[in-house]
């Protein structure tokens, strides 16, 4: 026997209200994940922001170091340079006393 129209409406009303419940908690639920996601979100750009500083920080030790190690290198560049000035001076001053010797032996020769 076929349900009276009252009782059809009845079972109508009871699976709307459900459907109805269920999409409220479907939409409780979705903006509840979407209020997570902008929390994970927020938490990630300031981890982002954290490793970018800390980047920026390393580079600029870098360049601090960089800029260290090439005074370092022009300071041993100029003390080689300072080390072989010395040679070479040390070198003419030998050389100037071998021409005196030279000289004196002729000297010497042409009075003998």
């Amino acid at each position: 026997m076929a349900k009276q129209l009252s009782e059809q409406l009845a079972e109508l009303s009871l699976l709307a209200k459900s459907t109805e419940a269920a999409v409220v908690a479907a939409q409780k639920e979705a903006l509840d994940k979407i209020a997570a996601g902008n929390g994970q979100a927020r938490a990630a750009t300031k981890v982002v922001a954290t490793v970018y500083q800390q980047i920026k920080s390393v580079g600029g030790v870098a360049a601090r170091n960089w800029s260290a190690d090439q005074a370092k290198i022009a300071a041993e560049i100029a003390v080689d340079y300072a080390i072989a000035s010395v040679e070479q001076a040390k070198l003419a001053v030998l050389d100037a006393i071998d021409a005196r010797a030279v000289v004196e032996e002729a000297k010497q020769m042409e009075g003998a």
